[in-house]
């Protein structure tokens, strides 16, 4: 999941701030700087909110920005926050629908929690819902997905092997 943070030029700082989350901002002497502490103040912001019970934003879709990456732990424990709000339920009332207690899905709410991936399924399942998972590879990086090979100038169609391969 990311966020799109806003960069602007403050005399001899830069500053970031987030469309999506009001009053998570920072700074930095340079833009560099500035967007390293960007993912450090997300992460807190988002943190905080879970830990008062709040519901954090959704990320939209914004023009122009930096999308700064949530880290995966915070990812699916927000993710889950918003099932939950989605239903309408409380801690208790889902822990009650999926047979467990209402400190286990405190737990879950966690930035530092860690559940397997069978947990997480067992409980989507439970409430008719899902686990989708998406792995990529680093952001403007394909390297290994796809190998190039030479074609054979003397046969179209036909790989050649290259001494090493």
């Amino acid at each position: 999941m990311q966020y799109v943070a806003k960069l602007a030029r403050e005399g001899k700082h830069w500053t970031v701030s987030f469309p999506d989350c009001p009053g998570c901002q920072t700074f930095g002497k340079t833009k560099d700087e500035a967007l390293a502490m960007a993912a450090e103040a997300l992460d807190g912001w988002l943190e905080t909110h879970l830990e008062y019970g709040d519901v954090p934003p959704r990320p939209k879709p914004h023009r122009g920005g930096v999308p700064i990456e949530v880290r995966a732990a915070l990812d699916v424990a927000i993710q889950l926050r918003w099932l939950r709000d989605k239903l309408a339920l409380t801690q208790a009332g889902l822990a009650k629908r999926v047979g467990v207690s209402q400190q286990q899905i405190a737990k879950l709410e966690k930035a530092t929690s860690n559940p397997t991936l069978q947990t997480l399924v067992d409980l989507t399942t439970k409430v008719g819902s899902r686990v989708l998972i998406e792995l990529s590879p680093p952001a403007g990086s394909r390297k290994g997905l796809i190998r190039k090979r030479a074609r054979s100038s003397t046969s179209p169609g036909t790989l050649r092997r290259t001494a090493g391969r």
